[in-house]
């Protein structure tokens, strides 16, 4: 072997060191990232993330009953679908009846605002305020116009805002009348803090039935198991669960991607199923989580499955008791902030 292959071997074996190396510091700095991220120290609950934080929260502990809400709670203006606490409303004040082409404009410029809309009209021979629709207008001198403030998406925006506004302005200077729109700095920042007491609350419980090992569940064992347990297929590809008024307790969905549609469920399979209980959409939500275990045993014998929480680990009777204590906690800071889980501002800010 001459000097110059040597030399080379020399200098190839240093340069594939140096790349091990590099790449093992790299590892090494990327796995403690990791850890600190992502480490220990993170409970395994049954709940969504963010329970642990909005339970241990003094703002969610029940016995805090000075608490102020955040902002003013007047009541819902049910006759006029309007609610100050959750919709910043705008108002045209005519002299006559508005043509049908200004509220159809309306209408469809608030449309793209991003947030539920809703407008409300006074009457002209009546006096009382209804609900405007297209094709009814020349009846109504007067208007009221509501954005929702917070949903699911999160606070509407100054962007938002300021579109919904510019349009009630524009279209009140076509009648010609005068617009009111309170104002834009107060809602906005009232609509952050409502937006943040509502993640705080924004949580479910899930129970899980899974197949035994190897194994899986068939779409068509699936069904008739939930419909046995008093479950129903909807449109939206997940079984409901509902009262006598129609109103959705908890749900079964599949633990995996793919939903259960009425067209595709006899050739599907899954490895597990899983029953979700949206927290702050119910009322005595500790009485709907005993029905939903109840019901959840019942689906688990019927498949051959095992009921478990997310960690695919057994219940226990502790771990039950603390979810519903905790769920308790959520419904009793709802209650004080004037937003009654399961009531109708909260099926409306949390959809």
């Amino acid at each position: 072997m001459s000097d110059l292959q040597l030399s080379l071997l020399v200098i190839g074996a240093v340069v594939v060191g140096a790349v091990y190396l590099y790449n093992g510091l790299q590892e090494r700095s990327y796995r403690r990232r990791m850890q600190q991220a992502f480490g220990a120290g993170h409970d395994d609950v049954l709940l969504k993330a963010g329970v642990e934080s909005a339970l241990t929260d003094g703002r969610l502990e029940p016995q805090l009953v000075s608490q102020e809400p955040p902002g003013p709670r007047p009541d819902t203006d049910s006759a006029n679908g309007l609610d100050v606490v959750l919709d910043y409303v705008a108002e045209i004040n005519a002299d006559g009846p508005i043509a049908d082409a200004v509220i159809s404009e309306l209408t469809s410029r608030i449309a793209s605002c991003g947030k539920p809309v809703h407008i409300s009209g006074l009457d002209v021979q009546s006096g009382n305020w209804e609900d405007v629709v297209r094709g009814r207008g020349g009846r109504f001198r007067g208007l009221r116009v509501s954005l929702q403030l917070v949903n699911r998406t999160g606070a509407v925006n100054s962007a938002q805002l300021a579109t919904f506004c510019d349009a009630v302005k524009s279209c009140a200077e076509k009648i010609p009348a005068p617009a009111t729109c309170p104002d834009t700095h107060a809602a906005l920042k009232h609509a952050r803090e409502l937006d943040a007491f509502c993640a705080d609350a924004d949580v479910a419980v899930g129970f899980n039935v899974i197949a035994p090992e190897g194994a899986t569940f068939q779409g068509t064992r699936i069904r008739a198991a939930a419909e046995a347990a008093g479950f129903k297929l909807e449109p939206d590809g997940v079984f409901h669960y509902r009262n006598e008024q129609r109103q959705t307790l908890f749900t079964l969905d599949n633990h995996e991607p793919a939903p259960f549609l009425p067209e595709s469920i006899k050739g599907l399979t899954t490895r597990g199923v899983t029953l979700l209980l949206d927290v702050p959409r119910v009322a005595n939500g500790a009485g709907i989580l005993d029905r939903m275990l109840e019901v959840a045993g019942t689906v688990a014998r019927s498949l051959g499955g095992r009921l478990v929480d997310d960690n695919r680990a057994p219940l226990t009777e502790p771990g039950i008791a603390r979810i519903k204590e905790q769920v308790r906690s959520i419904h009793a800071a709802m209650e004080l902030h004037g937003i009654p889980a399961g009531g109708a501002r909260a099926l409306q800010l949390f959809s």
